[in-house]
């Protein structure tokens, strides 16, 4: 069946709209979900708490509604249709009998049977309306009965005495005056509700907030241990798996974790420091050799040099090879660095300035970190004149920038000089040996202690690097 052509235009625009309002639907929930996210706490305990507080308050929130729609304004309606009938059998009774002087019989069975404290009051003008109540509640049903069983004049006082209602009703030729408790015309229980909701609250909240702490504590000391065995310090001696199942687990996995990878390096670096003894004992025996030779200085003097560059890249290769994650970390002085890196400057003849802001010591693996520093100043000391090294230690996070005037890196290649054996055939090379291994040395032993190295434009004009390691 071929369709009309209503049909076909329907069918386009169904799916030309409906496309565009479902990318907008989602596009505003992703929005909405962002900004969400941008306010939500960041650390567990508080994302927690507001799991268990939340769906508390929600499910609260609607037995309150529910239970102020349905069972205490139904309450409140009944008790209201009560006082207002007894106070209409008031009236019916003084213009049933209306020589009866003062009514004092009325008045009478009014306080005894009805708990009501009648008096009559000249034929007075009514008060003017007082203010509306907040809860409007509380007044609405009462005055509406008066309206639906009485329908006379009236004034009705709820906000004055707090456990009193006055209610007047203009007469013929007088106005009754009524007195009620407050409990008689609404219900009073809505009070103990909302109270017993707020304690129960109070007692869930003091239940699960010490029960969430205990159940994140093993979380955070995982974290900690993590932390400190990414920084290269010693894992904390009262650490063991606590916690849930699955925290357990993954206190026993980061344990086997470490094990292995320290096991790793204790057979990587005994394997290193034996070819190290080995190839030096074949270096040395050469170059003893050379001397016995007696062969022409020139030849023994060319010899004598590839030996030296030969163990000068050996010595690259084992210290890039074994690093120094075997060091135990210490308190290094900056200060006291700067001064040596000033003696080395004046023997290079470099221009030095130096900086320090914040605590001169930093707890670091100390030659790991001399080394470090040595390698980035040492390069910056063989391309340029003028040097300039400043140390930033605040809030846990030490900053260290090293700029100079030489020729830089263009920024193309900067990322690739951190790569093994990379050798940059621009003016500048970062490695002293010219194997290609300095800057990944030093990038090894920033990460090592949990930060990193980059590389930028200096305000002198040449290079910047920047470690930033926290300390």
């Amino acid at each position: 069946m071929v369709p009309t052509e209503l049909e076909q235009t329907t069918g386009q625009g169904r799916h030309r709209h409906g496309r565009p309002f479902t990318l907008t639907v989602r596009r505003g929930w992703n929005r909405l979900w962002r900004l969400i996210s941008l306010y939500m706490p960041k650390r567990l305990y508080a994302r927690s708490l507001i799991i268990v507080i939340a769906p508390m308050f929600l499910l609260q929130s609607v037995v309150a509604f529910v239970f102020m729609e349905r069972n205490w304004q139904t309450v409140t309606q009944l008790l209201s249709q009560s006082v207002v009938r007894d106070i209409a059998a008031i009236i019916d009774m003084m213009e049933t009998y209306p020589h009866e002087p003062d009514y004092a019989n009325v008045i009478r069975i009014a306080q005894d049977r009805m708990q009501l404290k009648v008096d009559l009051l000249p034929p007075d003008p009514l008060p003017a309306p007082g203010p509306k109540p907040f809860f409007s509640t509380l007044d609405e049903p009462l005055s509406a009965e008066i309206v639906r069983q009485i329908n006379r004049p009236f004034w009705v006082d709820t906000v004055g005495n707090s456990k009193i209602i006055e209610v007047r009703i203009q007469l013929e030729n007088k106005v009754l005056r009524v007195f009620v408790r407050r409990s008689q015309a609404y219900a009073s229980n809505m009070q103990v509700f909302l109270l017993s909701m707020v304690g129960t609250s109070l007692v869930l909240l003091m239940i699960a907030i010490p029960f969430l702490r205990n159940q994140i504590k093993p979380i955070l000391t995982l974290a900690a241990a993590a932390e400190s065995f990414g920084k290269g310090q010693p894992m904390p001696a009262d650490f063991r798996p606590r916690g849930a199942e699955e925290v357990r687990r993954a206190g026993f996995a980061f344990i086997q974790m470490r094990e292995r990878i320290e096991r790793q390096i204790e057979q990587r670096t005994a394997m290193l420091t034996g070819v190290s003894h080995d190839l030096r004992t074949i270096l040395t025996r050469f170059k003893l050799q050379l001397a016995l030779s007696g062969g022409r200085k020139s030849d023994i003097a060319a010899l004598d040099q590839d030996i030296n560059d030969m163990q000068s890249m050996l010595e690259g290769y084992l210290d890039f090879a074994r690093g120094e994650a075997t060091e135990d970390t210490g308190l290094f002085d900056l200060e006291a660095y700067f001064q040596k890196l000033g003696e080395e400057a004046n023997l290079r003849k470099r221009k030095l300035t130096t900086s320090i802001s914040g605590d001169s010591e930093v707890r670091v693996r100390p030659r790991a970190f001399s080394r470090l520093i040595s390698n980035l100043v040492g390069n910056a000391f063989r391309y340029a004149k003028t040097v300039e090294v400043n140390a930033v230690h605040r809030r846990g996070t030490l900053l260290i920038t090293i700029d100079d005037d030489g020729p830089g890196i263009p920024p193309a290649q900067r990322e690739d000089v951190f790569k093994p054996f990379v050798r940059l055939d621009e003016a500048r090379n970062l490695d002293a040996s010219g194997t290609g291994l300095g800057l990944a040395i030093a990038r090894d032993i920033a990460r090592s202690h949990g930060g990193d190295i980059s590389l930028g434009d200096s305000p002198l004009g040449g290079l910047r690097a920047a470690i930033k390691v926290p300390a």
